[in-house]
């Protein structure tokens, strides 16, 4: 005799097969392990105000600045956050303002030299992971997965345009 499984019920055997390969899920954790991993060495050669979370905006900053109105826009937060994050890192000595020349109801944020130091450490501490990486997967599986997430996020992101 067949039984047939209600198909809207909850089974946790099922959930935790899928709740194994949830790409947020995964994206999560290997986020949250790589922040783990890299903001304490990052303390421990003096950034110890730093938190990984600086680095949505940070990482939109050009050498010829961006106005607040920009990076609030490019790192997905209200122009409000986005003032009090500038105000944050302008306070830790991450960043500078300049009055904006072309319309001075703004400002242009620049990266200052703490800012600037910054990447150069922050790069040695994100090569340590990616060397831990390729140790577990390889070097060309792990160039694989990250031509695979670039092809996805520009393809999804020129979609929303």
């Amino acid at each position: 005799m067949f039984v047939e499984i209600d198909k809207n019920s909850f089974d946790f055997d099922q959930f935790r097969a899928v709740r194994e390969r949830a790409m947020g899920r995964l994206f999560w954790r290997l986020k949250r392990y790589t922040s783990n991993f890299i903001e304490p060495r990052l303390h421990a050669l003096g950034y110890t105000d730093f938190k990984m979370s600086y680095l949505m905006f940070l990482s939109h900053i050009e050498e010829y600045g961006i106005t607040n109105n920009e990076l609030a826009k490019r790192a997905c937060v209200t122009k409000q956050m986005m003032s009090k994050i500038v105000g944050l890192l302008e306070n830790e000595g991450y960043i500078y303002t300049q009055k904006n020349p072309s319309d001075s109801r703004s400002s242009i944020i620049f990266l200052n030299e703490r800012g600037k130091e910054l990447f150069v450490t922050l790069k040695v501490c994100m090569q340590e992971a990616r060397d831990k990486f390729d140790k577990i997967v390889g070097h060309e599986r792990m160039e694989n997965v990250i031509d695979t997430m670039i092809d996805l996020i520009n393809t999804l992101e020129s979609e929303e345009e």
